[in-house]
């Protein structure tokens, strides 16, 4: 067979350089050999032809969290079944959190997550490893030789660390490395009992709140840090009005922080927890309705730089409990792409500027050479439809665990082809 495939009648999609418009690609192994109008005049001879119709074509999607199971909790989710997730939902290169069983913070642990992704998984997998051992929140990790096996990023997680002096030491030893910090915000003092947002909903419901401002304290704290170490701040998952605030006069006054959100904290609202619906229960919690639309605000204006799908699964006996006792945690790979796109079809936000959050904002971060169209970039594509309806139904999940509070929402749009290193690994038959 071919290794060299002509992509023809697609509108192109690049937030790189602005690109909106018919064209073609042709792609030779695993890189883009060229992007453009390309074959008014035939094609290369030998070429495998994919005709994409008039649909988009697009740099595959960068989700900067996922929960991937393997090692320790494959009951959950495995790397083959997460990463077939993924290649469903348009997903191409997925960065693997390390809250596994045992937590990746040695470097034989980043090698087995390598080691068994190329060996198991459909997409690209690239290890997070964290930023304390054992994610105690006390004694770093080795970054210079856990970047050397190929960690991208450091992450504690879903768990915050507390110790401020700690937080500090990170960063300023992440800064001789140009190592990522990635950090969930919260103060656990004010987060206490709390399950759902502070409010009026969490009083009707009788249940325990967590304030926003646990969120923003934290965060207004790692950005002082952040001033005083010049290190690389990554706020994971912001959810208030307020944290969207923060990190825009952290911008304004040039720190290196990027923050990212999940498709449920733009799409829902507290709200949604309704009659104590466990699958609705994710941290940081469902907020307000004015912190959700600040989130919106933010990813439009562009303080907001990265949409992850925050995929965390979860098996039934660990939902189908009071909601006070349910785990936290949402599957997101197969509903990142529709659920975003709701932004574009509400006119929120440009179809560009929304592919860039998906794509150019995360590989920018992590220093890919992924997420644009250009010769020499990997051959990593989204072929998709932007308008077509359907409905959400996770009973046809590729994941595991089918933990979704999308769960029957109709949406428009849907994947048509995800291409990884130049190989077809899932088309769209119906």
């Amino acid at each position: 067979m071919s290794d060299r495939i002509a992509y023809i009648n697609a509108r192109l999609l690049d937030p790189a350089t602005g690109t909106d418009g018919p064209g073609d690609v042709l792609t030779i192994g695993d890189e883009i050999a060229d992007v453009g109008a390309l074959f008014g005049g035939g094609l290369p001879d030998g070429s495998i032809v994919i005709d994409c119709g008039g649909h988009c074509l697009a740099p595959g999607l960068i989700d900067m969290m996922a929960t991937l199971g393997e090692p320790g909790r494959e009951h959950k989710e495995t790397i083959a079944t997460g990463t077939r997730a993924a290649a469903v939902g348009g997903v191409t290169t997925v960065i693997a959190s390390p809250d596994t069983r045992p937590i990746i913070d040695e470097i034989a642990l980043v090698e087995f997550v390598e080691r068994h992704a190329q060996a198991t998984g459909q997409v690209r997998v690239l290890p997070a490893a964290t930023i304390t051992k054992g994610m105690g929140g006390q004694e770093m990790t080795e970054f210079g030789l856990l970047m050397e096996a190929g960690a991208v990023l450091f992450t504690d997680g879903y768990k915050s660390i507390v110790n401020a002096q700690v937080m500090r030491r990170a960063l300023s030893y992440a800064s001789n490395f140009n190592a990522l910090i990635s950090h969930h915000t919260e103060v656990p003092e004010l987060v206490g009992d709390g399950v759902m947002n502070d409010g009026e909903t969490a009083t009707r419901l009788g249940l325990s709140g967590i304030p926003g401002i646990a969120e923003t304290i934290m965060l207004e704290r790692d950005i002082r840090i952040v001033e005083l170490t010049g290190g690389r701040y990554h706020a994971s998952s912001i959810s208030t009005a307020d944290s969207v605030a923060v990190v825009r006069r952290a911008k304004d006054k040039g720190l290196r922080v990027t923050c990212g959100v999940a498709p449920y904290h733009f799409a829902l609202n507290e709200n949604e927890v309704g009659h104590y619906r466990t699958f609705a229960k994710v941290s940081p919690p469902l907020r307000g309705e004015r912190d959700r639309e600040a989130i919106v605000e933010g990813l439009a204006d562009g303080t907001v730089d990265v949409i992850a799908s925050h995929h965390r699964p979860e098996d039934p006996e660990a939902k189908r409990l009071p909601f006070a006792q349910a785990a936290y945690g949402a599957v997101g790979l197969e509903t990142l792409w529709p659920i975003s796109l709701e932004l574009y079809h509400k006119g929120l936000v440009s179809l560009l500027d929304l592919l860039a959050r998906l794509t150019l904002g995360p590989a920018t971060i992590l220093g890919l050479p992924q997420g644009r169209l250009a010769r020499g970039a990997p051959a990593d594509l989204l072929i998709f439809d932007a308008d077509t309806p359907s409905r959400i139904d996770a009973a046809t999940f590729q994941s595991k665990s089918k933990n979704s509070p999308f769960d029957q929402r109709p949406v428009q749009g849907r994947v048509m082809r995800t291409v990884v290193s130049g190989a077809t690994v899932y088309e769209q038959r119906s």
